[in-house]
């Protein structure tokens, strides 16, 4: 799939959270391009919820969204969803068990991945630096370890389409790049589009063919990164100079880290 070929069409989309009084999006019609994509923009400025919408996650109040040219609404079941796109949602937890190598195994037995016995499991599995781990429970993974295991499962499923919510931030730099890298290799072998939310915009130029970039008025700018992330748009978007945003991207990965901190010890 190229960038030339819709991961999701919104057909005058409204939706609104049940606990909020007002609507993320409002007649909203547009389209969620293919290939490499990033999604960049403030918190609470629509990144998820777009992602979320796109992959059928969530289902619009009113309108209509097509993923992969078929309405969201209609899929049979999580299974026929999953052959079309994959999610991977901050903090994800796991709830089995099971050993690391166990479930990457299984994974890749019952996904859709187009070059099963080619080696490809052993190729993820280094890619994402996961042998050490195979004997690991799932539940016993530090947060950068859970990140990488995730990613690892998403690209082993074989889904058309692959969307990850700040699947990163607890990662080492080397790891962030590698994990992207791999990601850009594995789109242009499996003809899979790729769309993920970074809050790292150097991560954003190196990595992406399309930048969704989400301004405070609810407008997003679509283009190529040197087109929308200039100077101008950027401040725009994130309401401080563009010299603070370094400053910003640190405060934002501090906060996620504080979060999936939370989850994981709920209680102090």
């Amino acid at each position: 799939m190229n960038a030339e070929t819709p991961v999701a069409e919104f057909r005058d989309v409204t939706f609104a959270y049940p606990s909020s009084d007002s609507a993320v999006f409002s007649g909203f019609s547009g389209i969620l391009p293919g290939g490499l994509v990033s999604l960049v923009g403030t918190n609470g400025s629509g990144k998820s919820t777009l992602m979320l919408l796109a992959a059928g996650r969530l289902l619009p109040d009113s309108g209509t969204v097509a993923l992969l040219g078929r309405d969201t609404r209609l899929f049979a079941d999580e299974e026929d969803r999953n052959r079309f796109a994959s999610f991977i949602y901050q903090n994800m937890e796991f709830e089995t068990e099971d050993p690391l190598g166990l479930v990457l195994e299984q994974v890749y037995a019952g996904g859709e991945h187009p070059a099963k016995g080619s080696g490809f499991l052993e190729e993820t599995i280094e890619a994402f630096e996961l042998r050490s781990l195979s004997l690991r429970h799932l539940s016993k993974l530090s947060k950068g370890e859970t990140q990488r295991a995730l990613l690892a499962f998403s690209a082993l499923y074989g889904s058309r389409v692959v969307f990850m919510d700040e699947p990163l931030f607890a990662m080492e730099e080397r790891q962030k790049s590698r994990a992207l890298d791999f990601f850009r290799s594995y789109a242009g072998r499996t003809g899979a589009s790729v769309c993920v939310s970074l809050h790292e915009l150097e991560l954003t130029r190196g990595f992406a063919d399309v930048v969704l970039l989400f301004k405070r008025d609810r407008t997003i700018e679509l283009g190529s990164p040197a087109e929308v992330l200039t100077d101008m748009a950027l401040e725009a978007a994130y309401g401080v100079p563009a010299a603070m945003l370094k400053q910003k991207e640190r405060l934002d990965r501090t906060r996620l880290e504080e979060e999936a901190e939370l989850l994981a010890h709920p209680h102090g």
